[in-house]
């Protein structure tokens, strides 16, 4: 990073008179200036009230224009030569960022190349900058001398019981809460005030209103998880050995008071939440908090309330909050309301001010990875967080990314191994239906096999439901000419136009750009075009045709739009209302349904021969996960794969439901290429608008990573610069350059030094992504 800034003014000021010894230092990170740290002085009026995590008004250059920015540090300097200019207004009137969570966005700044503000206005959500929700007002509070004296006062009866209502909650009220909570007029209330029993301020309330319901003592966090309304205790299960051994390696962990990461490699069904929420249960009974991630496609009515009904109150945070809802589950979770967070990715950046313990389920998943800067993996953010500040970290998947793996078996994180499913239910059979021509009876008409048809007829027939996975959008994946050949493709991305038919238009899955689907060819008029490819839309057609006594549902981008469209849909599905449950991955990964007796996938290759290292990890990773939605009840459960590839090896490996051997081929594979986890990545994407002069540029670019890298004695190798996968994206040519050598931080350091002073040419952009899963 560049060096920290002094800001000195060239002519003198009022405050350059009587030098003194040391002065009192702001060191601020500008949010739309360099990205530099520049000192201030603060000002004595300001020196009680800012703290490091405040947001600042600060003058900057010549004409002290004044540039917000965020205080990241205070402390005592010697004077120089000339005074620092002063901090020009304080804008919070407390600290939005701990120490710890300044310290941690700091390290992802340097771990992910990128600026400091950057991640600073991540990790503080929108409608907390702006204060979403609510609204300037009067706020009351006790007289601290009179709560010493309360017995003694001698009140009327009502006045009484506010200064009683007033001394039970370490909170101000409003004018009408406190009249509501002591059951008065504003009469008695406005007696005490004049008194000055009563102390007043303006601050800001939330618009929300929640009922007053704990005093004083007794806050939800820390109420024990079982003391819930009506005091019917909780009922925890009895785990089985699998489990108790999983839940004893974690409190181990955290009965040592240490950072540990354990690794809990569970089969599907195995009973991996029961375990977290017994190890949340402990830690919630010694006053702390837990965060708890999942990937946003998991993050299901079904899944909140399996927590909201163990542990009361919890905080939810996901992307579809509203900046007012998301503000006021912020503000509860600083204040220790709540005992429990679940939600997302960017949920671990939680303000929790006593975390106990942090559980990333299903850590393998690529959306744990943020796709703009900052590009930041939530997985290795929680080992800095976790370690940082010394608590337990629970990583849990059936199928843990390779990485993970690795690092388990190499001794770095406690692996724990659940291998049976809960109830001893057994593993659901998985089949393979090899769709090559003349293989396994398969007709080439429709995107259903004559064996999945029968199995799905019997699945019906026998009372349960089924669900279908086909991993792409739309009706028809291309549109062709079959007399000209012509194949219509987005002009801003040249990429072929998906065909979506409740529309009736051709669609780019990456620009938006759509034009009316065609009846006759664009480039000769032969009214004989083609809809080739299979989409989800096609796919929901022939199921309603095939079956049309079986309700179906289609589940993807296209038809969860709205508000909560996800939960209703999982909803009707669980009711037994849908008997064939339809989508992409989203269907895929932690649902939980005892009647899904048949899992088909319609084409399990539709990423296997990705131009990417993680393609078969991918595809072994998600057949894998939606075998594991059947089988889970008293009816038991099986699973048809449909693919051109049997004999892969990844396919091979998810039908005998076998991560070691899987992982087992693949590692030696990532060794010998110098892939992760053998190896350290950084890619970096160049785009711009003419091709020749963006192509420039990156040659020039890895120039200068392979001075840099010489330089930083860093035994790595340049790949490029060469043509992305999609070269040609939203009207920007793109290329690419990656790095891969063992010593990451090296590898950091030549990126930083190559790009130090680089000047792109005009419209010519570039991106770093350090430990990249996007590889397109």
């Amino acid at each position: 990073m560049p060096e920290q800034q002094n800001l000195f003014n060239t002519e003198p000021e009022p405050w350059d008179e009587d030098d003194q010894a040391e002065q009192f230092v702001a060191t601020v990170v500008l949010l739309d200036g360099p990205e530099l740290q520049f000192d201030y002085a603060v000002p004595d009026e300001l020196r009680d009230r800012i703290e490091p995590g405040c947001r600042v008004r600060v003058p900057l250059g010549r004409n002290d224009r004044l540039r917000t920015g965020y205080c990241v540090r205070l402390e005592s300097k010697a004077s120089g030569p000339r005074r620092l200019k002063p901090v020009g207004e304080l804008i919070d009137r407390r600290s939005l960022l701990s120490p710890a969570m300044l310290r941690l966005t700091r390290w992802i700044a340097d771990r992910y190349l990128c600026g400091w503000s950057t991640v600073l206005e991540t990790v503080l959500p929108a409608g907390v900058r702006v204060k979403a929700g609510t609204r300037l007002t009067t706020l009351l509070s006790i007289n601290p001398e009179a709560a010493e004296r309360l017995l003694e006062l001698k009140l009327p009866e009502k006045q009484a019981v506010v200064m009683k209502v007033l001394a039970a909650f370490d909170r101000p009220f409003t004018p009408g809460e406190l009249a509501r909570a002591a059951k008065c007029t504003q009469g008695p209330i406005t007696s005490l005030r004049r008194k000055g029993l009563i102390r007043s301020q303006t601050g800001r309330v939330q618009n929300i209103r929640h009922e007053i319901s704990e005093p004083r003592g007794l806050s939800p966090r820390q109420a024990l998880p079982q003391d819930k309304p009506g005091g019917s205790p909780v009922k925890y299960l009895k785990l089985n050995p699998d489990q108790q051994r999983a839940l004893d390696a974690v409190l181990t962990a955290l009965n040592s008071r240490e950072h540990k990461t354990v690794l809990i490699h569970g089969v599907t069904g195995s009973g991996k939440t029961e375990v977290y929420m017994q190890a949340i249960r402990e830690v919630v009974r010694f006053g702390r908090q837990a965060i708890v991630l999942v990937p946003e496609i998991s993050l299901t009515p079904q899944t909140v309330e399996r927590f909201r009904s163990r542990f009361g109150e919890i905080a939810v945070l996901h992307s579809h909050l509203t900046d007012a809802e998301r503000h006021w589950h912020w503000q509860r979770i600083v204040e220790g309301e709540v005992s429990v967070v679940v939600g997302a990715r960017s949920a671990i950046f939680a303000p929790t001010p006593d975390l106990g313990l942090i559980v990333l389920d299903e850590e393998h998943e690529s959306s744990f990875k943020q796709s703009t800067a900052p590009r930041y993996h939530a997985r290795d953010v929680a080992i800095a967080r976790a370690s940082a500040e010394d608590v337990p970290l629970v990583l849990g998947s059936a199928t843990p990314s390779l990485e993970s793996w690795h690092r388990a078996k190499t001794g770095e994180y406690t692996l724990v191994e659940m291998p049976r499913r809960v109830l001893n239910r057994p593993m659901p059979h998985v089949g393979t239906i090899d769709l090559r021509v003349g293989k396994s009876g398969h007709s080439s008409h429709g995107a259903i096999s004559r064996q999945l048809h029968t199995a799905i007829v019997a699945a019906l027939d026998g009372g349960g439901q089924v669900i279908l996975l086909l991993n792409r959008r739309g009706f028809a994946t291309h549109i062709q000419c079959p007399a000209c050949g012509h194949v219509m493709r987005c002009p801003e991305c040249d990429i072929a136009l998906t065909h979506h038919r409740t529309e009736e238009i051709a669609l780019c899955h990456y620009c938006d750009y759509e034009v009316p689907a065609p009846t006759a060819c664009p480039q000769c008029d032969f009214t004989g075009i083609r809809y080739g490819g299979l989409g989800t839309q096609r796919l929901e057609s022939e199921v309603r045709r095939r079956f049309p006594g079986a309700n179906c549902l289609r589940m993807d981008t296209d038809t969860m739009q709205g508000r909560d469209a996800h939960g209703r849909a999982l909803a009707a599905f669980r009711s037994g209302e849908v008997k064939i449950l339809l989508g992409t991955q989203m269907i895929a990964k932690g649902l939980d349904f005892p009647n899904v007796t048949l899992v088909g996938v319609i084409n399990a290759d539709t990423a296997l021969h990705l131009p990417d290292f993680r393609a078969a990890e991918r595809t072994f990773h998600l057949i894998t996960q939606v075998a594991g939605r059947t089988g889970r009840g008293e009816k038991g459960g099986r699973v048809l794969v449909q693919t051109y590839s049997p004999d892969h090896p990844a396919v091979h490996a998810a039908t005998r439901h076998d991560y070691a051997a899987f992982a087992a081929g693949e590692l030696p594979i990532r060794k010998m290429l110098r892939y992760p986890p053998f190896a350290a990545m950084v890619r970096l994407v160049i785009r711009g608008p003419v091709e020749s002069t963006t192509a420039e540029f990156a040659d020039e670019l890895s120039k200068r990573l392979d001075i840099a890298l010489k330089q930083q004695k860093a035994a790595a190798r340049v790949l490029g610069p060469a043509p992305a996968p999609f070269a040609r994206l939203r009207g920007k040519y793109r290329f690419q350059i990656q790095l891969q050598g063992h010593d990451g931080e090296r590898l950091r350091a030549a990126v930083r030094q190559a790009t130090a002073d680089l000047k792109p040419p005009e419209d010519v952009q570039w991106i770093v992504d350090v430990d990249p899963l996007d590889m397109m």
